[in-house]
């Protein structure tokens, strides 16, 4: 996909009146208890290092300036690593996943909660909280991913901002039906549709970035891309 390609995705995405998609399309094909899948700690990348590299830069642009101590971020989906810039600090920074000891590994972060947002969805912090949303390569996954991007809402700041990167790499026995049966563009869409559906009037027009590297082994790497919004502001 061309760089242009991807955010004009959701330049004039004509969303449906009603929310477009059908339960069935929030299955997976392994429906079993997440928490025996993700029971065992996987200290590696889900991306190739340089769509790793290139996610890490494009936090840098966007994230607040560091050592703020006012400034607060939230990694959901997170794990032994958040892909933030080196050395970047803030008032708080919270890592949220599945699995304690990838947690515990998370040089990025502050504190940690271990939550499963597919069966919990709600989010264990007060409204208002933080400043930056991140999930990187995991939205996939989600199954009931209205109620999680409610809840993004929630506890964002008035004007601050959620970031939800991806790629083409994951556990397809893991992944929703309608991820596993759309492709790059299709997925750009469907995220950008939960930030138009999940709250009405809550957020900002949500847009896209194809972060994607240039170049790679043998020429090629993972594609990687980026679909946020802010919460409007009171």
């Amino acid at each position: 996909m061309r760089r242009s390609c991807a955010a004009q995705v959701l330049q004039d995405p004509k969303w449906p009146e009603k929310w477009p998609f059908r339960p069935e399309d929030f299955l997976r094909y392994d429906e079993s208890d997440d928490s025996v899948f993700y029971e065992a700690p996987r200290f590696v990348y889900h991306i190739d290092e340089a769509a790793v590299k290139s996610l890490t830069e494009f936090y840098s642009t966007v994230f607040p300036p560091a050592g703020q101590d006012d400034v607060a971020l939230l990694d959901i989906c997170s794990s032994w690593v958040s892909h933030y810039p080196p050395g970047y600090t803030a008032g708080r920074i919270v890592a949220l996943g599945m699995n304690e000891e990838e947690l515990k590994g998370n040089k990025h972060v502050s504190e940690y909660v271990v939550h499963d947002l597919n069966l919990e969805p709600d989010l264990p912090f007060p409204d208002n909280t933080f400043d930056v949303v991140t999930n990187a390569v995991s939205v996939d996954y989600l199954n009931k991913p209205l109620e999680v991007f409610q809840e993004i809402h929630r506890v964002l700041k008035p004007g601050g901002k959620a970031y939800m990167s991806f790629s083409n790499r994951y556990f397809p026995t893991k992944a929703i039906a309608l991820w596993t049966a759309t492709g790059d563009e299709d997925h750009i869409y469907i995220v950008g549709s939960y930030f138009h559906y999940s709250v009405s009037g809550g957020y900002l027009a949500p847009q896209a970035k194809d972060i994607s590297p240039r170049g790679g082994l043998f020429g090629k790497s993972d594609p990687m891309y980026v679909v946020f919004a802010e919460k409007k502001k009171a």
